[in-house]
């Protein structure tokens, strides 16, 4: 892993999409920062496509997708996929899963939340299960006073006992019943709307996010990206990413746009 400065300009050559974590990624401590958002609205703007990919709720993917500078958003660790068609003026929902199916998923995740709950001390279902439509989030960092490793995995273990998937994200457990997670959606969304590959992906993708249900991603993918604040999980990840920031969340992804705007702009005056 090397310091983004060291990252050849020719990186950013073939390079069409910018994917990206949301939480402590594109925010910091909780918040969207005035330049990380005018970083979205840029390299939209300098014809990059940007999608966020987060283990966030079904309701914030909605508002992301109706009014954020981005051309989709992948949610609930690769559940959905929200994209606003502005030619037909409605905001398009699509699913991993049939309707009847979620259901019966969140019925049984359900069951497992207050199991959970009783048998970890000092978690609590997130603030924002409420939103969700696919998972279940289970809060070690958000609002409650940070768990230690050992309760996280705790937390992990029991979501598996149960037949669930589990993802560890900077702030929240995510459980889940189904056979995605955000690389495979992000795959089926580059086929299906842009007519890319996996292999042609490789080459046109680099993601950027900071927490261990990224790993499929730093994984897939050769052009990756970690925010500073990604450091406390490295040892969490199989592979982690190629290039870091200096600055931590979203100052960090704000980093990052203002070399690849740089990196393209010289590209084009010597071409």
């Amino acid at each position: 892993m090397q310091a983004l400065s060291h990252c050849p300009p020719s990186t950013a050559t073939d390079l069409r999409f910018v994917l990206c974590d949301v939480d402590d990624t594109l925010t910091l401590h909780g918040r969207l920062y005035a330049e990380t958002y005018q970083a979205l609205e840029t390299l939209s703007g300098a014809g990059l496509i940007v999608i966020p990919i987060t283990g966030g709720p079904a309701g914030w993917c909605d508002l992301m997708a109706r009014i954020w500078p981005v051309d989709g958003v992948i949610g609930e660790n690769g559940a959905l996929h929200f994209y606003n068609d502005r030619r037909a003026g409605r905001l398009v929902r699509q699913y991993w899963a049939p309707a009847a199916q979620r259901r019966r998923n969140l019925d049984r995740l359900r069951q497992i939340a207050q199991g959970i709950v009783e048998q970890v001390p000092g978690c609590r279902v997130s603030g924002d299960q409420g939103y969700r439509e696919t998972d279940l989030a289970i809060d070690y960092a958000q609002d409650v006073a940070a768990l230690p490793r050992d309760d996280v995995q705790r937390i992990v273990d029991l979501f598996r006992q149960a037949g669930a998937e589990a993802r560890v994200s900077s702030i929240h457990v995510n459980g889940w019943f189904g056979e995605y997670d955000k690389l495979k959606m992000a795959l089926r969304v580059l086929e299906q709307r842009y007519q890319v590959d996996s292999v042609k992906a490789r080459e046109q993708v680099l993601f950027v996010g900071d927490a261990p249900n990224d790993a499929p991603m730093f994984d897939f993918f050769p052009l990756t990206v970690g925010v500073n604040n990604i450091r406390p999980f490295l040892n969490w990840l199989p592979t982690p990413p190629k290039w870091i920031t200096s600055g931590d969340g979203g100052l960090g992804f704000a980093e990052l746009a203002r070399f690849l705007i740089e990196t393209r702009a010289r590209q084009r005056s010597t071409s």
